[in-house]
């Protein structure tokens, strides 16, 4: 027999009964029933009911062990009597008689406990996360997570593309985050940089000749953390094509998150890779306040502006006399009452404005009624004319807010998802995908005035260099995201290939040809000697696992995560270096004051 397990603990059932068996793993849970010790053995796979009473010849031993010991022990596969069998669990019809035991690994008074629900402070969680990934939820986590990164190397693979890796060691290159740098021993006072992404490894490789890369890709990045986002280090599925147009590039991804999406979604519904909507940013920031959208959520706000212009209520109509403002409203199908209208008035002003307006349209016996201090100030045909430009009818409402968009279209996003929410509209039981297209290349300071770029500068321009000769806040780019539920989880653009569009976009923000040589020398100069038109993306690993997990928090899906403070607890990182390790490298740490 094997030194520890001839079976997991999730293989043996009633086809078992009489054998002797070997299992190893922890002890889950321990029942004490006047006489007879019931232990649940717990294994990666699975969990095994084992049982001792005084006639087994180890009886002594098994009463010392307690939950998290890690055991071995032989014993004889019985059949559970039939009131007494767990249909929840595939060894639930037998019970192992212990007839011998090896204590592998006594455990310390547990800090967490692994059987349960309990919850713990997520500092706890991330200093003890060896055992916190012990608990049910996190093994599942984490097998998800390995079966999706299968899965989509799969399907890659399917689709004809090689996997490649690229350096891990660099040069920094901006890319909209901090680096991370690592000194240089060999070149002192020279540095290297984790990369924020493969990309100009990826599209270099489109120059060699490479056809189709793809990459489940580390990437590092200094940022501050979110609920969806690492702070210092995330995968994704990176990939480049050469000799493609930006439909060839959703054509080939969408299908593998479709798939994806599919196979471990748990029966949620996912609309056919080819109906997913192409919405530009300009319009995903009107009808949604946000360049991700929720899909799931059926509400889309319009602009009103028109129905305030000159109206009787000034607030609204004076603002709309400043240069750059509208009023846009946010239908609410079946949210016409004063207490839930009041609600979302107060949720405005936690969101730091001083309310935000509304209407709401009441059954009168003798006819519909629109009400609201709104209503009173526009007066009846104002109000009917907004109601019918929103469909709405009785026992609707509308809330309205007003000013230059950038400076409320993201409250106005925020305060959709909690209408939808709040109101029952948002289908659940759905991944409802989006590519945002068109993105703008540039925007000015509101303040100077200056040009600088909004999004991706390597993005190949809407109409090439003649494009770039007329007004550049008109200027877009063939750059593009997949939202789904709320969340960018691909982002990716034709590639700008040729170095005079690529000069010229950076000389429009400022950046002169030498700047541009010394910053993005490798690539530049590979562009001279014939690159082709070529493009890509990368979709976020971590991201993916957290919506098909149902988790709010990408540290759940990840296996060692960092706290909100990019420390890791557990192996006491970030710490002091040595002072052998500092002069080796000819770095000196300068105290920071307070």
């Amino acid at each position: 027999m094997h030194a520890y397990r001839s079976h997991t603990c999730a293989e043996l059932n009633k086809s078992h009964v009489g054998e002797t068996v070997r299992l190893s793993g922890w002890v889950h849970r321990v029942r004490d029933h006047g006489g007879l010790l019931f232990i649940d053995l717990r294994d990666h796979y699975g969990v095994t009911q084992i049982m001792a009473d005084p006639d087994s010849p180890v009886f002594a031993e098994i009463e010392k062990v307690r939950s998290e010991w890690c055991i071995r022990i032989d014993g004889n596969v019985k059949a559970r009597d039939e009131n007494l069998v767990n249909d929840k669990i595939p060894t639930g019809e037998i019970e192992v008689f212990i007839r011998d035991i090896e204590v592998l690994g006594s455990s310390a008074e547990l800090p967490l406990m692994v059987f349960g629900d309990q919850e713990y402070p997520e500092e706890t969680r991330l200093r003890y996360r060896y055992l916190d990934l012990r608990r049910d939820k996190m093994q599942a986590n984490m097998v998800l997570r390995s079966n999706m990164i299968q899965s989509i190397r799969k399907r890659m693979w399917d689709k004809g593309f090689n996997e490649y890796q690229t350096p891990i060691i660099t040069a920094s290159s901006p890319e909209g985050a901090r680096d991370f740098l690592v000194p240089s021993r060999l070149h002192p006072g020279k540095f290297y940089a984790l990369p924020q992404a493969p990309q100009q490894f990826k599209q270099l490789m489109m120059v060699s000749g490479f056809d189709k890369y793809f990459q489940i890709a580390p990437c590092f990045r200094d940022e501050d953390p979110r609920a969806d986002r690492s702070p210092t280090d995330f995968y994704q599925l990176d990939l480049e094509m050469s000799f493609v147009t930006q439909q060839d590039v959703f054509d080939t991804i969408a299908p593998v998150m479709a798939g994806v999406f599919e196979e471990f979604g748990k029966g949620r519904k996912v609309d056919a890779a080819a109906d997913w909507p192409q919405i530009s940013y300009k319009d995903a920031a009107l009808w949604y306040g946000s360049d991700k959208p929720d899909l799931r959520n059926p509400i889309k706000m319009q602009v009103v502006s028109e129905h305030f212009r000159g109206s009787g209520f000034a607030i609204f109509a004076k603002l709309l006399e400043q240069d750059g403002t509208e009023i846009r409203a946010i239908p609410a199908p079946t949210g016409g009452s004063r207490k839930f209208c009041d609600r979302m008035n107060a949720f405005a002003q936690k969101e730091g404005l001083p309310g935000m307006g509304y209407i709401f349209w009441r059954d009168q016996g003798n006819g519909m009624e629109a009400a609201g201090p709104l209503a009173k100030n526009i007066g009846p045909e104002r109000t009917e004319a907004i109601r019918q430009q929103l469909g709405l009818g009785v026992g609707d409402a509308a809330f309205f807010l007003g000013g230059k968009p950038k400076a409320f279209e993201s409250v106005a996003g925020r305060a959709r998802n909690v209408i939808g929410e709040e109101l029952g509209l948002t289908d659940k039981d759905r991944f409802a995908f989006a590519w945002i297209v068109d993105f703008p290349i540039y925007e000015a300071d509101e303040e100077t005035g200056k040009i600088d770029f909004e999004h991706n500068p390597f993005s190949m321009p809407q109409g090439g260099m003649e494009a770039l000769n007329g007004d550049p806040l008109a200027v877009r780019g063939f750059q593009y995201d997949l939202a789904c539920n709320g969340y960018e989880l691909v982002s990716g653009a034709i590639r700008n290939h040729k170095p005079e569009i690529m000069f010229k976009a950076f000389e429009i923000a400022g950046y002169g040809k030498d700047e541009v040589e010394k910053r993005f020398g490798g690539m530049v100069n590979a562009f001279q000697y014939g690159a082709p038109p070529h493009g890509g993306c990368a979709a976020g690993i971590d991201r993916m696992v957290m919506l098909l997990a149902d988790e709010a928090n990408i540290r759940e899906v990840i296996m060692f995560p960092m706290n909100q403070r990019a420390e890791d607890l557990m192996m006491s990182a970030p710490s002091e270096p040595l002072s052998e390790q500092l002069m080796e490298l000819g770095l000196r740490v300068i105290p920071q004051d307070g």
